[in-house]
């Protein structure tokens, strides 16, 4: 009998330890990172220097696909149909999981049930900047310059439905004024622009608009980040400026499909940690104009996800935008 026992006991440790060792064989061949933009991107990037730093952490190779189409549905759908092995994981964006869910709704993947929050990698920050012949110099006085001028001003952005785009009108619904958008297929080609005059100001990220301003080309008014930018010290924030709360950020996280097992979530978030502080990984993100994120864990990820979808719902639903 004692010795069935034994047995039996035996039996079970054998039970509770076979997902450890499934668990510990994990990952099992190369992870797969898809990147949903072009490969020359902000995202390229950001994935390329992620999948750099996992691969030893991971002892595994990570090799980068980039799927691009639909402004970033289509390679995001394509992970959330993936098999949920930890084997493929999406460089995802604020435009894949909270404004292009907010903006149509009807989009081939659910940007919440369909996918495992991993940890969110960095971001761009954003820049206010104006023409060199407006008579501004700061936040405030661009909104009374504008409100003086309603209807007889104008913002760029890098096209309907992009983040800049949405920030631009964010702006106007907290500023109080009004403002014709003119989109652009990117936020730099409208620099001829503005510099006669005929584009009065716009946001976009700080890698093209910071050496702009420091050549004294542009203005430079302040950052639509919650904090200063390292990359920018010198700008205020535009909550700072006179419009408390005001964010309107790019960021970059990474995804796997729902129902990935825990424990390789877990692993992944803590690699990913490790990576966005690292010196070489920050020196890195530095270069194309990010910062590393000041959290990294899929609880976090999960909330700035659900904020930043109801804000720019709300600003598509105010502002009247409709996808292209």
């Amino acid at each position: 009998m004692a010795q069935r026992r034994h047995l039996l006991a035996a039996s079970l440790g054998l039970g509770l330890a076979a997902p450890r060792l499934g668990l510990a064989a994990w990952p099992e061949k190369p992870i797969r990172l898809v990147i949903p933009f072009p490969a020359g991107g902000a995202t390229d990037a950001v994935g390329r220097l992620l999948a750099q730093h996992l691969a030893p952490l991971l002892n595994t190779a990570v090799v980068v696909e980039n799927r691009s189409g639909g402004g970033g549905a289509v390679g995001a759908d394509a992970v959330a149909k993936a098999p949920a092995d930890g084997h493929t994981l999406l460089m995802g964006t604020v435009s894949t999981h909270a404004v292009i869910p907010a903006l149509n709704p009807r989009t081939n993947y659910d940007a919440v049930r369909e996918f495992a929050p991993i940890g969110q990698i960095c971001t761009a920050p954003n820049v206010l900047v104006a023409s060199p012949a407006l008579p501004v110099n700061n936040v405030a006085q661009l909104i009374d310059w504008a409100k003086a001028r309603n209807g007889q001003v104008n913002y760029a952005s890098s096209g309907i439905g992009a983040v800049t785009h949405l920030i631009g009108e964010l702006f106007k619904l907290r500023a109080g004024i009004v403002a014709d958008h003119v989109p652009y297929r990117a936020g730099v080609q409208a620099v001829p622009d503005m510099l006669e005059s005929r584009i009065h100001y716009l946001f976009d990220s700080v890698i093209w608009t910071l050496p702009l301003v420091r050549e004294g080309r542009i203005k430079g008014l302040a950052v639509a980040s919650p904090r200063r930018s390292a990359l920018a010290p010198d700008l205020p924030t535009v909550a700072e400026a006179g419009l408390p709360g005001f964010v309107g950020e790019t960021w970059f996280a990474l995804y796997a499909p729902a129902g990935t097992p825990g424990e390789a979530v877990a692993r992944l978030a803590q690699a990913t940690a490790t990576v966005v502080r690292l010196p070489e990984a920050v020196a890195g993100m530095a270069r194309f104009g990010a910062e590393a994120a000041p959290e990294v864990s899929p609880a976090a990820l999960a909330r700035l996800q659900a904020a930043d979808t109801a804000k720019w719902a709300e600003v598509i639903r105010s502002a009247g935008i409709k996808p292209e």
